[in-house]
């Protein structure tokens, strides 16, 4: 008979055997409930605690414990926080699309913007009617492969062929990381780079890219430049509840909105933008023909239903056990998540936040506090290199040189699944501790 190494005692085998048995119970409440309980991270996180604590008696089990520490990526604000909610919604987001359907370029409707399902139109406008955050009469509506084609698109319908020289595009600094290259990747004759819109002094015609809430810092932003040649771009990818308060309908020329931001959907590649001026309408719709002929209608389809959802689940929220809406759960998991990294960076001195200012939320109808997505994190004290500082704890994140700004600072993404937010959690607890 094979002798048992002593490494394994009845007592590790013991725990072996509950822990396989846990495992098996609560994948099976996985599959029935999914995530929606906080408990369930809860107890997960502590069997996976008392587990370990069973087999970190010797140095050597330590030493394995220390090294197999896993990389904690938020660089990239992707949307998975979400998830959890849109389980719960079961079968309410299915769609089925025959073989025949979504097979012309062309959608029915007169729209300039050519491609537009007439059903995703409807529920765009649907949906800032019930949220409140932008005006959607008299204006044109273009769908694009997420904003970042619109961005592109809004550029080149801005931009005159027969100028001199390009016209230079701006953002106040700290802009979003993507501008520059966006603007100067394809090195167009039409419009270049020209960085920090604070900075900017050269007379003549601009385009200055707003984006509010600001992605990486989550202030509110309004025109830096404010000169009479000056032509604006508004991202608001970020004006929803759930990040910060509405104040208003935002009421601009030209608007930009994302469904990765605004429900999670960041796989469905779709934006749309809320268009005033028909002919710039008509040069973005051209430039997304060029690019990609279109915007795909099976994701158009997709989106529609997922914003009709949204939307449903606000009106049903009002009712009699009528369930929690999808801005609610948002608000609620965002709130949690600034509250807990709060009390983590205000428990030392090596980091610091943003503050901001509450403000009256017209579509929760009382006083909220924002919550951007992304955490612009500086590193305080002898810390000059923050992202490489944070990647020394395998935590990687993007530095704020990337956005204009100083090293000492990073962007860091909040909307990641909740247990590598737990992670990111504890990981700079302990930085704190051991810094």
């Amino acid at each position: 008979m094979v002798a048992v190494p002593s490494l394994f005692s009845l007592r590790h085998l013991l725990v072996l055997s509950l822990a396989l048995n846990v495992s098996l119970i609560l994948r099976t409440l996985y599959h029935e409930t999914g995530e929606g309980n906080k408990w369930w991270f809860c107890f997960k996180k502590k069997m996976m605690a008392d587990a370990e604590s069973c087999f970190t008696t010797s140095p050597t089990a330590s030493l394995h414990n220390s090294t197999r520490e896993n990389i904690i990526d938020l660089d990239h604000g992707d949307p998975t926080m979400y998830e959890r909610f849109w389980r719960q919604m079961g079968d309410k987001t299915t769609i089925t699309i025959p073989g025949w359907q979504s097979m012309s370029y062309l959608s029915e409707g007169s729209n300039i913007c050519w491609f537009l399902e007439a059903e995703f139109a409807t529920e765009v406008v649907r949906l800032h009617n019930v949220v409140g955050n932008a005006v959607t009469e008299g204006r044109h509506i273009v769908v694009g492969t997420g904003s970042s084609q619109l961005i592109l698109a809004a550029l080149y319908a801005l931009s005159s062929p027969d100028a001199a020289e390009p016209i230079s595009v701006v953002s106040a600094a700290p802009y979003y990381s993507s501008y520059p290259s966006m603007t100067d990747y394809q090195k167009s004759g039409l419009y270049q780079w020209a960085g920090d819109a604070e900075n900017f002094d050269k007379e003549g015609p601009y385009i200055e890219l707003v984006t509010s809430p600001n992605n990486p810092d989550g202030y509110r932003r309004k025109s830096m430049v404010n000169r009479r040649q000056g032509l604006l771009i508004h991202d608001l990818a970020y004006y929803w509840p759930q990040y910060t308060p509405i104040s208003s309908p935002s009421d601009h020329d030209l608007t930009l909105f994302t469904a990765s931001k605004s429900t999670g959907h960041a796989g469905m590649r779709i934006g749309w933008a809320l268009v005033k001026d028909k002919e710039v309408a008509k040069k973005m719709t051209k430039f997304i023909e060029l690019n990609t002929i279109g915007v795909s209608k099976d994701s158009q389809l997709r989106a529609a239903k997922v914003l009709k959802a949204v939307s449903e689940s606000c009106k049903e929220e009002k009712q009699e056990n009528g369930g929690e809406s999808f801005f609610k759960f948002s608000y609620k998991v965002m709130a949690q998540r600034w509250k807990q990294l709060r009390e983590v960076v205000d428990g030392g001195d090596m980091f610091s936040l943003p503050q901001f200012s509450p403000a009256f939320c017209s579509f929760f109808g009382k006083e909220t506090e924002p919550q951007p997505a992304f955490v612009w994190l500086k590193c305080e004290g002898d810390v000059e290199d923050c992202e490489t500082f944070l990647r020394g704890y395998k935590i990687i994140t993007r530095s704020g040189t990337q956005f204009g700004a100083s090293p000492k600072y990073v962007r860091i993404s909040m909307l990641d699944t909740d247990e590598t937010f737990i992670q990111f959690i504890e990981r700079l607890s302990a930085i704190q501790e051991r810094e």
